[in-house]
C-alpha cells in the first residue's frame, strides 16, 4: 500500500478553466479519503490526475515513494472503479473480474484463483458464470470493485461509484464499500458529490470549491468546525440555518441581533473582537427544537414563529418557518444553499428537527427553542469561521 501525496498540483485546460488551483493533499496509506463538493469544483479532475488520465499543469503528484508525474497510467499501480461500471458484456463474471490480471499475464488458473477469492469477499461467488446483463446494478457495482481487488494496487480510485444506484441500494454499498476497505486496508481516494456519503465513508473528507481545497478533517470536526462558511452550508442535511446579524454586548454576555431574533452566544476566545461588526451566525436544523420538548430553556432562547411547511420523517420531523432574520449573503452561501421560497410569506427560511412527538400544522404558530451554545459565528465579509 502506499500514500497519495499532491504538492502544488494545479490543472488549466486550453480554454483557460483552472480546474483544480495549487492543491495540497495527502491521503495516508490506508487510508479512506473522500473528496466532496459541487460540481465542478475540481474533485474528478484530481482523481483523474493521480491515475494518469489527466496530466497536471502545474505541481507533483506522489504514489508511494515514485513521482508519478510522468509515468503513465498503467505503471502507477492504482485500479479505478468507475460510474458506469466499465464491464465486459461479452464476459462473465469470473472473466470480468480476472481480466486486468489477464492483461498483466497472469496466468489463468492463478488470476482465477484470485477472482475466486475476490467474489468471497465481496459476497457475488454465485454469480461468477453470469454476464453484466444478468446482474442487478449492486451486483455489477460489486463486479467493478472485484475487479479492482484482485489486482492487489498501491491504491484504490473510486470515481462516483454510486451514482448510478437507487437510494436504498446506495446506502447499502456506501456500508459494503467502507467494510471491504476496512478488511483490505488499501488506501482510497473516493470522489462524491453526495456529502451524506462523504461522511458515512470517510476517515478523512476533503471539501472542494472552483478548484480549491477547503478543508480538510475528520467528518465530525467538518460538522462540527467548519472552517468557512461555504464547509458549513454544504455539508449538512437538511443545510445549517444561516442569518446575518451585528454581536452586540448583552446583559452580561453576547448575542448576535437579526431582524426580531437576539441570540445569544457563548463567549469565546477572541470573540470580542468583532462586537459591533457584521457577522453571521449559523444554527444546525437539530439545535432547534419544539420548546415542549425543551422546557429548561431560558426565555431569551425562545422564540414564537409560524409554520411554513411540515416534514414527516418517522424518527424525527422538519419544521420549516419563516424569519425576519436577515438571510446571510455572498457568492459561497448562494453556491451551496438550498432556497426555501415561502408561498405566503417572505423572509428568510428556519429550519427545525424535532421531537417526532411533536404535530406541528401548517400555518399554525409554534414556540421553538434554539440552542446558540452550539452556534457557528463567521466573518460576514470574508465568510471564515469566528473560533
Amino acid at each position: 500500500m502506499a500514500a497519495i501525496s499532491f504538492h502544488g498540483v494545479s490543472k488549466t485546460f486550453e480554454d483557460g478553466t483552472v480546474a483544480v488551483d495549487d492543491l495540497d493533499l495527502t491521503i495516508e496509506d490506508g487510508e479512506f479519503m473522500v473528496l466532496v463538493g459541487p460540481s465542478g469544483c475540481g474533485k474528478t479532475t484530481s482523481l483523474r490526475m493521480a491515475a494518469g488520465l489527466e496530466d497536471p499543469t502545474a505541481g507533483e503528484i506522489v504514489i508511494g515513494d515514485r513521482t508519478v508525474n510522468d509515468l503513465p497510467s498503467r505503471a502507477r499501480d492504482v485500479a479505478m472503479v468507475f460510474q458506469n461500471y466499465a464491464l465486459y458484456p461479452h464476459m462473465d463474471v469470473l472473466d470480468n473480474l480476472g481480466f486486468g490480471l489477464r492483461m498483466q499475464g497472469v496466468a489463468k488458473r492463478e488470476r482465477h484463483a484470485r477472482a475466486r477469492a475476490a467474489a468471497e469477499v465481496l459476497g457475488i461467488t454465485d454469480l461468477l458464470r453470469r454476464r453484466p446483463k444478468q446482474l442487478s446494478g449492486g451486483q455489477r457495482q460489486r463486479v467493478a470493485m472485484g475487479r479492482a481487488i484482485v489486482r492487489e494496487p498501491q491504491a484504490f480510485l473510486m470515481d462516483e461509484p454510486l451514482s448510478n444506484l437507487d437510494a436504498k441500494l446506495r446506502v447499502q454499498m456506501r456500508a459494503e464499500i467502507a467494510r471491504i476497505q476496512r478488511r483490505l486496508g488499501t488506501t482510497t481516494m473516493y470522489v462524491t458529490h453526495d456529502q451524506v456519503e462523504a461522511m458515512t465513508m470517510a476517515d478523512r473528507v476533503a471539501v472542494m470549491r472552483r478548484g480549491v481545497l477547503q478543508q480538510v478533517a475528520a467528518p465530525a470536526e467538518l460538522y462540527d468546525r467548519p472552517a468557512n462558511l461555504f464547509v458549513a452550508g454544504f455539508i449538512g442535511s437538511p443545510p445549517i440555518n444561516l442569518f446575518a446579524g451585528r454581536l452586540a454586548a448583552h446583559g452580561d454576555g453576547l448575542a448576535v441581533t437579526s431582524g426580531s431574533l437576539t441570540l445569544p452566544v457563548p463567549e469565546r476566545a477572541g470573540i470580542r473582537g468583532w462586537i459591533d461588526r457584521e457577522v453571521v451566525i449559523g444554527i444546525r436544523p437539530e439545535d432547534v427544537e419544539d420548546a415542549r420538548f425543551d422546557t429548561g430553556a431560558p426565555p431569551e432562547r425562545r422564540v414564537r414563529l409560524e409554520v411554513e411547511l411540515v416534514e414527516q420523517l418517522g424518527s424525527d420531523v422538519l419544521v420549516h418557518a419563516i424569519t425576519d432574520a436577515r438571510p446571510a449573503g455572498g457568492d459561497q452561501i448562494a453556491e451551496v444553499m438550498e432556497q426555501r421560497p415561502a408561498p405566503d410569506a417572505s423572509g428568510t427560511p428556519l429550519v427545525a428537527r424535532c421531537n417526532a412527538r411533536s404535530r406541528p400544522r401548517r400555518g399554525c404558530p409554534i414556540e421553538l427553542t434554539v440552542d446558540t451554545d452550539r452556534a457557528l459565528l463567521f466573518d460576514a465579509v470574508s465568510g471564515d469561521a469566528i473560533t
